[in-house]
């Protein structure tokens, strides 16, 4: 889409149709929400009957530490819709734009000339094959990329996959902020998304997931149940889709470019989606990218030094939301600095919206845990 509203020829090939779902984590946190306000789609995407989400309720055990994110650029609202949804918006808008889509064709062969990619062997769903040339191949095709694969692009941060996850849609469940109940080695998030639904994860460890899905129901509702409060709630609830399962999510960066060649999205970079991170970042690696293949395309910029920008750029970015996430992941008790920093909190509205604008990306991570300001909010509890 923001390749062609630049004017450039872009092939959009896709081994799905669309509407069509993907595993997700659905949140979308404020600076994704900017993008797409900017791109001119929020406003559709609202319009699904996507609630729009105020509130973040991190449920710890003892208390709940439950607030609103201070406002970055006016706005500091959540929204977390359904792939099928989501999705289709943004192909439509990249169709309108002028891209060329081609669905249900399977790329099956990245081919490459001296060193360098220049283009790509495809089937359709019918079976014809076809080859097209091109100047770049962009892998937006997920953690598993082939793109990735193709080029052998360096890995590097890695973190082995720490979490399993279940989960599904239920109705009748009245929940309004986006909620997570962390409790030692387990935990149960609950997003509201389209059509009044409720989609709700819950979390073991990566070692424990052959004991999980040896009884996926049953494991998933004594996980529910075992948080107070919770499984009263859902007690008038009713399960309107199959469950949907994943384990193998490792966390790493990937060398995102080369020549005739740049990954984005969880090609690029991925960690585990227990921060709810991945489509805000994809849409923000996918804004950067533009802005760098524009510049090497225009001749404003070698495109090696502009692509090299991009990738520097997103670590600097996210690498500390990154850290967090993959300690969050650990899904251990809190150590005493945990504990520590959540009494600290409690009680503490300003510092516990400041918390919550960390993870949804208007208050910076190095802000927000300099050694001043933990120690203001740790030093008021002793106080």
């Amino acid at each position: 889409m923001l390749l062609a509203r630049k004017g450039y020829k872009v092939l959009l090939l896709d081994k799905a149709s669309f509407p069509s779902d993907t595993i997700s984590t659905h949140i979308i946190f404020v600076q994704g929400i900017l993008k797409l306000k900017r791109w001119g789609l929020l406003d559709k995407i609202i319009a699904s009957n996507c609630p729009v989400i105020r509130k973040v309720a991190i449920d710890l055990g003892p208390f709940t530490l439950e607030g609103s994110p201070p406002p970055l650029d006016g706005v500091s609202d959540i929204i977390a819709p359904r792939r099928t949804i989501l999705d289709q918006i943004l192909m439509d808008a990249a169709v309108e734009a002028g891209a060329e889509l081609r669905e249900n064709c399977s790329v099956e062969e990245i081919l490459m000339s001296d060193g360098r990619v220049t283009g790509v062997r495809c089937r359709t769903k019918s079976g014809a094959e076809f080859i097209e040339n091109a100047r770049i191949v962009i892998g937006a095709d997920g953690r598993n990329s082939m793109v990735a694969k193709a080029v052998k692009a360096a890995e590097y941060h890695y973190h082995p996959k720490q979490t399993c996850w279940y989960y599904t849609y239920w109705s009748g469940v009245p929940i309004d902020a986006l909620t997570m109940h962390s409790r030692p080695y387990r935990v149960v998030g609950c997003i509201p998304t389209n059509d009044d639904l409720v989609c709700m994860n819950v979390v073991w460890p990566s070692k424990e997931f052959h004991s999980y899905r040896s009884d996926i129901e049953g494991n998933y509702m004594k996980t529910i149940e075992s948080i107070v409060g919770l499984s009263e709630i859902m007690s008038k609830a009713k399960r309107e889709e199959r469950f949907t399962g994943i384990t193998e999510l490792p966390g790493f960066f990937r060398k995102s470019s080369g020549p005739g060649w740049a990954l984005v999205g969880d090609a690029a970079y991925h960690k585990d989606p227990i921060t709810g991170q991945g489509i805000s970042d994809a849409l923000y690696g996918a804004e950067k990218l533009t802005e760098a293949i524009h510049a090497g395309f225009s001749g404003t910029e070698l495109m090696e030094l502009a692509l090299s920008r991009y990738e520097s750029e997103r670590d600097e970015k996210v690498m500390p939301m990154y850290d967090f996430t993959a300690d969050w992941a650990k899904l251990e008790p809190p150590n005493a600095e945990k504990l520590a920093l959540f009494n600290g909190l409690y009680g503490n509205q300003a510092q516990i919206n400041r918390f919550i604008g960390t993870v949804s990306g208007t208050i910076s991570m190095q802000e927000f845990f300099s050694p001043e300001n933990i120690g203001q909010i740790i030093g008021a509890t002793a106080a």
